[in-house]
């Protein structure tokens, strides 16, 4: 791995509930805010989510001049923190994005959608919370995920501390708090029709029928069957939760968008395109990397109004 392209780690900077990391050609705001996690809200420069259940905030500032595109992030915890590596795992700064960018076909699409944002990283995020986001995700826009997530969390969640002194965050519900919950609170919740299908899905987990850690061994294609058997879960929401709950770079969840670019760009914009194409077609095209492939590819359709 190229060291020059992950972090550089600051322990010494670290006081408390603040540490300063070195990063490099690391896209904070196009991470956070590309569609993959709902927990994050930008005030002014601050970036502010919940990891872990810990608040957290986030800002970055460039490094002094010489230093390329290496940047200091600045993170503060609700937690008194002594070792970081929770947080430097969840931001997947040790990813070598170079290297990842370097397996990707030489094509003007993906091209394009890497030059617009070249320092977007897929985090690393816990699995339920993965599922859960994408069930309440369903024909709804980024905004509207975050609301339905932030009432939920401030309803069944645990209350937190924000680092500052600020309003309380809110840890992401248990499966457990969910399957108590009951369809009716979690509709109050505006999850409308998706709210039986969530709380089903969180009484599978409880009850051990999903057993999301066992599918962290095993194939994604049984890993996908599994998470398809849940209420409301098709291959894209499925999919989702491979990528970002799993890091499963072989999971390529398609969408609106996705699937428009694909057909627009790769597809000659074809009025029809056989289904078993389009599914297979992404792995074979997009290589190993491909679940980095396709973030890229939406972030960009979803900013550019492909």
């Amino acid at each position: 791995m190229d060291r020059s392209t992950i972090a550089l780690k600051s322990t010494p900077a670290a006081t408390g509930s603040e540490v300063r990391l070195r990063v490099t050609r690391y896209d904070l705001a196009a991470t956070l805010a590309c569609g993959q996690a709902f927990r994050w809200t930008l005030h002014g420069e601050v970036w502010r989510g919940v990891v872990a259940g810990r608040a957290v905030t986030l800002r970055t500032e460039h490094a002094a001049a010489g230093q390329g595109s290496t940047m200091v992030l600045h993170a503060q915890s609700s937690r008194g923190e002594k070792d970081w590596k929770w947080l430097e795992n969840y931001l997947a700064i040790d990813e070598d994005i170079d290297a990842i960018i370097r397996t990707f076909p030489k094509d003007a699409p993906l091209s394009a959608a890497v030059q617009h944002a070249p320092g977007l990283r897929l985090l690393r995020q816990e699995p339920w919370e993965s599922l859960a986001s994408f069930i309440c995700s369903s024909t709804k826009q980024i905004v509207q995920i975050q609301e339905i997530i932030r009432l939920m969390s401030a309803r069944f969640g645990e209350r937190i501390p924000q680092p500052g002194g600020e309003a309380p965050a809110y840890s992401f519900p248990t499966p457990e708090a969910i399957a108590a919950a009951g369809v009716l609170a979690l509709r109050e919740c505006k999850l409308g029709f998706r709210a039986p299908y969530l709380w089903q899905t969180a009484q599978r987990v409880v009850s051990g029928q999903l057993d999301l850690g066992q599918l962290a061994t095993a194939s994604t294609e049984a890993a996908r069957a599994a998470l398809m058997e849940a209420p409301g879960v098709g291959r894209k929401i499925a999919d989702c939760t491979l990528l970002f709950g799993y890091g499963r770079q072989d999971a390529f969840p398609v969408d609106v968008w996705v699937r428009r670019i694909l057909v627009q760009l790769y597809f000659k914009g074809r009025k029809t395109v056989n289904q078993k194409r389009l599914d297979s077609f992404p792995l074979r095209y997009f290589g190993v990397n491909a679940g980095y492939a396709q973030q890229y590819l939406f972030h960009y359709a979803r900013t550019h109004g492909i």
